[in-house]
C-alpha cells in the first residue's frame, strides 16, 4: 500500500515536471553532459588526446579533426570538456550529498530541540553564512592545501548552512502536525519521530535546493581551480581550462569560450532543472 502511494506521488511530480517546457529541457541537457561523461572513454582517448602534449597542433582552430580545436600544448578542447564533466559533476554532487545531510541533521536538531540547542546551532550557522561561500571555500583550501580532498572538504563545509536552515524551517512547520504528536502519544523517541516522520516530510525543500547548489558547487570547483586551488594539472577541469588559456584569448578564442560554455550549460540546466522541481514539489500546485 506505502509502495503504490509513493509510485503515486512520484508519478504526480514527474506529470507536473514534465509540463514545464523549461525543466524538461534543463533535465534533456543535464543528461546529455552526463551521458557525455560515462561514455567518454568511446569517443576519445584520454592519453592521447585529453594529456598528452603536441607541439604540432598547438592552438589549432575548430576543424573535422578536432571539432572544438586544440589549447595551448595541442590537447583537443571537447575531450577534455567531456573528461571534465567527469570531475566536475561527481565532485559536485558529492559535496552537496555530504552538505545535505550534515545540514539536514543539525536543522533538523535546531528544529526540533530546545531553544537553547536552536540558538546555538543556528547563530554557528550564521557566523558561516556572514562569509561569503567562495571567499570561505578559497580559505579552507588555502590552509589544508590543494587537492581534491580539501576542496570537498572546503565546499561542504560552504554549502551547510543553507541546508541547516531550511530545514530548521520546514521541521519548526511539521513539528506540531497531528501525526507529530500522535506519534509522541504511542511512545515514540525523539530520534525516531525526527528520522522517521519530520524529516521525510522535510524532503521537497531540501531537494529542491540541493539541485540548485549542486549548480553553485560546479560554479565554486570551476573557480578554485581557476585559481589553483582545486584540481591540478594536467587532470582535465573546465575552470582549470580557462585559467590555462585566458592568455591566449585575443587569439585563439576557442580555448577559453567552449569551457565557459560548458560550466554555462552545466548551472542553466541545474537551475532549470531546479525551478521545475520548486513548482512540482510545490503543495500548493497538488490537485
Amino acid at each position: 500500500m506505502k509502495k503504490n502511494k509513493k509510485k503515486s506521488q512520484l508519478a504526480a511530480v514527474w506529470g507536473r515536471l514534465k509540463k514545464n517546457k523549461m525543466a524538461v529541457l534543463g533535465l534533456a541537457i543535464l543528461c546529455l553532459i552526463v551521458l557525455a561523461a560515462i561514455f567518454a572513454d568511446v569517443f576519445f582517448d584520454y592519453e592521447t588526446m585529453a594529456v598528452q602534449q603536441s607541439a604540432a597542433l598547438r592552438l589549432k582552430p575548430p576543424s573535422a579533426q578536432h571539432l572544438l580545436g586544440t589549447d595551448e600544448v595541442g590537447r583537443d578542447i571537447l575531450a577534455r570538456i567531456v573528461y571534465g564533466a567527469r570531475i566536475s559533476l561527481p565532485v559536485a554532487a558529492a559535496t552537496i550529498l555530504f552538505a545535505a545531510i550534515i545540514g539536514g541533521m543539525l536543522g533538523a536538531i535546531a528544529g526540533y530541540g530546545s531553544k537553547r540547542v536552536d540558538d546555538v546551532i543556528m547563530r554557528i550557522m550564521d557566523i558561516f553564512l556572514a562569509i561569503p561561500s567562495t571567499l570561505l571555500a578559497i580559505a579552507i583550501v588555502a590552509a589544508l592545501g590543494p587537492s581534491v580532498v580539501n576542496m570537498m572538504i572546503a565546499i561542504t563545509m560552504s554549502n551547510i548552512p543553507p541546508f541547516a536552515r531550511i530545514v530548521r524551517s520546514s521541521v519548526i512547520t511539521i513539528r506540531n502536525e497531528e501525526y507529530i504528536e500522535a506519534a509522541r502519544a504511542i511512545g515514540g523517541s525523539d530520534s525516531r519521530i525526527v528520522f522517521r516522520h519530520i524529516i521525510p516530510n522535510a524532503m521537497a525543500p531540501l531537494i529542491v535546493q540541493a539541485t540548485m547548489c549542486v549548480a553553485g558547487s560546479i560554479l565554486s570547483i570551476a573557480s578554485l581551480s581557476f585559481l589553483g586551488l582545486g584540481i591540478q594539472p594536467p587532470t582535465p577541469e573546465w575552470g582549470g581550462m580557462l585559467s590555462n588559456g585566458r592568455q591566449f584569448i585575443r587569439s585563439a578564442w576557442w580555448v577559453c569560450t567552449f569551457p565557459g560554455v560548458a560550466i554555462m550549460l552545466s548551472i542553466l540546466s541545474l537551475n532549470l532543472l531546479g525551478d521545475g522541481l520548486r513548482d512540482a514539489l510545490d503543495p500548493k500546485l497538488k490537485n
